[in-house]
């Protein structure tokens, strides 16, 4: 089955009337070649970006002919197409050299085929090479320099030697998705670090196999690195939610925006005064050389006081009848009913007869009475020292 346009005459008056819109999405439709190339010419002249993923294509050069003819595409998605099946031709990739944006997601197109496309393309700014089972990386003897995202996530590189060769490839790099890769490492030289990705602001190294705080020390060596994605990785999973997040904004001090949340600067003050108390304790190999650099900038901080904010349960409480005091301790989750039945064997008097007040020792106001049954003890705020007045009703 060829791309299917309507079959509208050349020359109609209905053709200008008929362009197909800007955005074309042919998806699962079952397209195994192009079909009558004069129709995609007539109809998809307008057409900016064309998605035919998940169809039958597995020759380029039936690509080459729907992409000929649709001369304004800047945005190509050919995902899940089997087009490892045929080579890729330097003629065919020129059909399509002015697409920006080109998406080959699990079509397992080999690196030569990479390659071809990158010498064809002097303005591709965006690639997608998801889902395409790449071990390695073989390395163009051309550079990309139009190339501004990379996006190469569910593969199996593990190894940094794969990782560096994208960095000579795509020197103007300023996004590069890594995620779903396990990665093991960062083994690289800062300043070579600074030389490989001079212009990288974005990383995502979400489930990568990352292990040591080392490995996150050595992003701070890409000098326009602004933004990083860190979910998921095997260094983290000991943490705490907070202490993660807490630990990772104070060793990355430019990194602007972590896992998609941005880093005001009170986060990343919290943060690092955070990382001075979590480090204090730690034996003077073991400190990291952040500690010492935020020790220059906050001086040493004492840890801080534990504050249980747990609600007490009880209180000890001075119960005034008559001309009687008795010290009694009470629960603060019971009500004022249950209060009465407790004070009842206490002050002599049926619970129906008792009027309770309540006196706070510290507070400028006389004593609250203490009107309804129902109302637990905890609301009123009762402390040790407080008072509670009983009174009968029949007085």
């Amino acid at each position: 089955m060829g791309v299917h346009v309507p079959a509208i005459p050349q020359g109609s008056p209905m053709k200008d009337r008929l362009n197909l819109p800007s955005v074309l999405v042919l998806n699962s439709c079952g397209i195994t070649c192009a079909g009558d190339e004069r129709e995609i010419a007539a109809f998809c002249a307008h057409v900016s970006e064309l998605d035919l993923s998940d169809n039958k294509l597995e020759d380029w050069h039936e690509v080459s002919k729907i992409v000929s003819n649709v001369p304004q595409l800047e945005f190509l998605n050919l995902s899940s197409n089997p087009l490892n099946l045929s080579v890729l031709e330097r003629t065919c990739a020129g059909s399509f050299s002015g697409v920006r944006k080109l998406v080959l997601n699990n079509s397992k197109a080999s690196w030569e085929t990479v390659h071809t496309i990158l010498q064809e393309l002097p303005d591709l700014e965006e690639l997608f090479l998801c889902l395409n089972d790449y071990e390695t990386v073989s390395c163009s003897s051309i550079c990309c320099h139009s190339l501004k995202l990379l996006h190469i996530t569910d593969n199996n590189l593990q190894d940094w030697t794969e990782i560096r060769k994208l960095g000579v490839m795509f020197p103007s790099l300023d996004t590069l998705i890594l995620a779903n890769n396990h990665l093991n490492a960062i083994e690289e030289p800062d300043d070579s670090l600074a030389r490989l990705f001079p212009n990288l602001r974005s990383i995502s190294l979400h489930k990568s196999g990352l292990q040591s705080w080392e490995d996150i020390d050595k992003l701070n060596s890409f000098p326009k690195l602004e933004e990083v994605r860190l979910l998921g990785i095997p260094l983290l999973q000991p943490y705490t939610t907070e202490e993660r997040r807490k630990l990772v904004v104070a060793r990355l001090p430019s990194v602007s925006k972590l896992n998609g949340s941005v880093v005001s600067d009170g986060e990343r003050e919290d943060s690092e005064r955070f990382f001075i108390r979590y480090y204090v304790d730690v034996p003077k190999e073991e400190v990291p050389f952040r500690y010492h650099e935020l020790i220059t900038k906050y001086g040493k901080l004492e840890p801080l006081a534990e504050v249980d904010l747990r609600p007490q349960s009880s209180a000890k409480v001075e119960v005034h009848f008559n001309d009687q005091v008795e010290e009694m301790n009470i629960r603060l989750d019971q009500t004022v009913a249950e209060l009465k039945k407790q004070l009842k064997s206490v002050v002599q008097l049926p619970t129906s007869n008792m009027l309770l007040y309540y006196f706070d020792h510290e507070a400028p106001f006389g004593p609250e009475e203490m009107k309804y049954s129902s109302r637990a003890l905890h609301s009123f705020g009762i402390r040790d020292g407080d008072k509670i007045y009983v009174e009968s009703k029949t007085k």
